[in-house]
């Protein structure tokens, strides 16, 4: 198969990732369960990933890292904790369904939001959207670094500099930035970093990150054992274990740390180096193409690409194309506000993703049948 669904979970994992789950699998007991070796080697697992986070984020305290079951369940207990009844929340024209539905959840409860006017690929426009939002009334900002549907990256430490001046919380998406682009807390400081592991980070799926600066306090979105302080009925008020609720994917945890291993000896600079090439070699394909129109403005444009055709239906090229044997993803990608915003509602786009695994000769194959599937 030629895999080019990256944006959705990267597929090909470092095989460090795959040894470690099995390995895992076989040696871990319950972390925080108890004091016998099956479960040290376990909390050390995971303690382990909570370091490799902070070496590749630039996080002082590895109490800060939270592990989750995906990037979702991180912003929904950011986003949940720092919305207020009565006030607004600001989101870009970029958001992905794990920001929108949570900010519709909260309606119920008095919560207002405003997504901006920002359009692609135009970052001054972004910013000044957010500096002439920004009044009395918010209560929080939330946005992505890059969309997931059009690799579009976002002025997100210029949005970073512009909160800490007001005064007002920033949470990140960094779904589709996390392993390809300088996710820098002293870049973005005091933001609340939110990112799955099963993408450019190259862990398994259900792993997840919610990195939460000193001045912040989040509260629990779930409640249950945590191993420590059992006798009380309350959540411990203590960081990690205030937000991890039940027995935690330490499984996960030990493919995690092997993925993000990966990113920091392949290097992040080298990894987009690799996108953007193959960005800009499917870029020229589908320039010479008839009947397709890309959205392609590489100077702020990670490994991500879309496109639309003239006389044919997006889900049916995709559809095409599997019967050859290659993955893409078709339709809105859970992301109908950033269709909104580049124009290309109701029936979405076609978008192929790249990864560091990706080869040149894959990205010529999938535009001799895509030429095929047109023609």
């Amino acid at each position: 198969m030629i895999y080019l669904d990256n944006a959705a979970t990267t597929m090909r994992k470092p095989s460090g990732v795959t040894r470690a789950v099995r390995d895992a699998s076989r040696d871990f007991g319950g972390p925080g369960r108890g004091s016998h070796a099956a479960a040290m080697r376990a909390a050390d697992a995971m303690y382990a990933c909570r370091e490799a986070a902070c070496e590749l984020f630039g996080i002082q305290t590895p109490e800060s890292v939270i592990l989750t079951m995906n990037a979702t369940h991180a912003l929904n207990i950011a986003i949940k904790s720092l919305a207020r009844p009565g006030k607004k929340v600001l989101v870009s024209g970029f958001e992905h369904n794990a920001v929108m539905r949570p900010l519709r959840a909260l309606e119920a409860k008095g919560v207002k939001h405003e997504t901006l006017d920002t359009p692609l690929f135009d970052p001054g426009k972004t910013y000044t959207a957010f500096e002439n939002a920004l009044t009395g009334d918010v209560c929080l900002v939330v946005c992505t670094h890059v969309s997931n549907v059009f690799g579009y990256i976002l002025p997100i430490e210029k949005i970073a500099g512009l909160c800490r001046s007001k005064g007002i919380p920033l949470v990140i998406d960094a779904a589709q930035s996390a392993g390809v682009l300088p996710v820098k807390e002293n870049h973005l400081r005091g933001a609340v970093l939110c990112m799955p592991g099963h993408k450019a980070l190259y862990g398994p799926q259900g792993t997840g990150l919610l990195i939460v600066p000193e001045n912040i306090r989040l509260t629990s979105l779930t409640e249950g054992g945590t191993g420590s302080n059992s006798l009380s009925l309350d959540m411990p008020p203590d960081m990690p274990d205030a937000l991890e609720a039940g027995t935690p994917n330490a499984w996960g945890a030990a493919g995690l740390y092997e993925g993000m291993k990966f990113v920091m000896d392949a290097g992040t600079e080298e990894i987009a180096r690799r996108e953007r090439g193959l960005l800009s070699l499917c870029a020229g394909y589908l320039y010479d193409m008839s009947g397709v129109r890309c959205m392609y403005a590489p100077d702020c444009q990670t490994g991500v690409i879309s496109m639309v055709f003239d006389n044919n239906d997006a889900e049916d090229v995709a559809s095409g194309l599997n019967e050859k044997g290659i993955a893409v993803r078709a339709g809105l990608q859970c992301a109908p506000v950033a269709h909104k915003t580049a124009g290309t509602l109701p029936y979405g786009t076609l978008r192929a993703s790249f990864s560091y695994f990706t080869t040149p000769g894959e990205i010529k194959k999938f535009a001799e049948a895509l030429k095929g599937i047109l023609r």
